[in-house]
C-alpha cells in the first residue's frame, strides 16, 4: 500500500469521521495487530532467534600480569556461540594491534570451521582495538560484522555473561606470572566450561561433558582443575 497524501480523508471515505489516537489502535487491534509493535523493526530477541545458528559475540577481557619489566595489563579476544554457548578464546596479548587483531578474527574463523559452527554474523561493540583489518578478516571468510547500538551492552549479554563467569570463578583468584600462564588458564577454564561446568540455559548440564543422568546410578565425586580452583561434582558409574 502507497502512502496516501491525506490519510485522514481515506479514512473518511470508509466511514470514519472522528480520527483520534484511540481510532488508530481500535483498528489495529480488530485487524488482530498489536498497537505496540512497529511492523518494520523485530526486537532483539527476534534477532538473536533468527540467527541464532550462525550468530556469535565477541569481546576483550584483561588481567594485569607479574612479568619481568613489572606488572602489565594483558588482553584476550573472546568468541561465543549464541545457540551452543561454546567459546573460542584468543591467544593472550599486550599489544592487540592491527596485525594481532586480523590473525584473531582468521583463528576465530578456522576454529569455527573445525567444529561445524557457522559463522554468520559477528557481534561486537564499539571498542577501538576492533580494526578494519579484523572486520576486514571477518567479510574475507564470510562472516558479517555487526556493531552493537551506543551505551547497549545487553546486546552483547552471551559473551559479557562469559566474561564475568571467567573473572570471578577463575582469574580473580590467581596472581598470574607471564602470557604462558594466563593462557594455560583459560584453556583450562575453558575445558571446564565446556565439558564440567552446568549451564542453566541447557538444562544445567555441562555443554559437550557427560550429565549425570548418562552416567546413572554411582558414588560421588569431586574433581578439581586449575589448580583446584575448579571443582565440579560428577558419579563415577556403579
Amino acid at each position: 500500500m502507497g502512502v496516501h497524501p491525506d490519510p485522514g480523508g481515506e479514512l473518511k471515505k470508509l466511514g470514519t469521521t472522528k480520527i483520534s489516537r484511540s481510532t488508530v489502535v481500535n483498528i489495529l487491534r480488530e485487524n488482530a495487530i498489536d498497537p505496540k509493535d512497529d511492523p518494520t523493526q523485530g526486537s532483539w530477541a527476534d534477532f538473536l532467534k533468527a540467527h541464532a545458528k550462525s550468530l556469535w559475540q565477541c569481546d576483550f577481557f584483561s588481567k594485569h600480569l607479574v612479568t619481568a619489566e613489572g606488572v602489565r595489563q594483558c588482553f584476550v579476544l573472546a568468541f561465543i556461540h549464541v545457540q551452543t554457548r561454546r567459546m573460542w578464546l584468543s591467544p593472550c596479548s599486550f599489544k592487540p594491534d592491527a596485525t594481532w587483531m586480523r590473525t584473531q578474527a582468521e583463528g576465530f574463523l578456522a576454529h569455527a570451521k573445525a567444529q561445524g559452527l557457522a559463522a554468520g554474523v559477528v557481534l561486537r561493540d564499539r571498542d577501538c582495538k576492533y580494526t578494519k583489518a579484523f572486520d576486514g578478516a571477518l567479510a574475507a571468510g564470510g562472516a558479517t560484522v555487526k556493531p552493537m547500538a551506543f551505551r547497549s551492552p545487553n546486546q552483547n549479554a552471551y559473551v559479557e555473561r562469559f566474561v564475568q563467569a571467567i573473572e570471578r570463578e577463575c582469574l580473580d583468584r590467581f596472581i598470574v606470572f607471564g602470557q604462558e600462564h594466563l593462557d594455560l588458564i583459560c584453556r583450562e577454564y575453558v575445558e571446564h566450561y565446556h565439558t564440567e561446568r552446568p549451564h542453566q540455559a541447557m538444562e544445567n548440564k555441562p555443554l559437550m561433558g557427560i550429565s549425570a543422568a548418562a552416567v546413572g546410578n554411582g558414588s560421588g565425586g569431586v574433581s578439581g582443575s586449575a589448580g583446584g580452583v575448579l571443582r565440579h561434582y560428577s558419579r563415577v558409574a556403579a
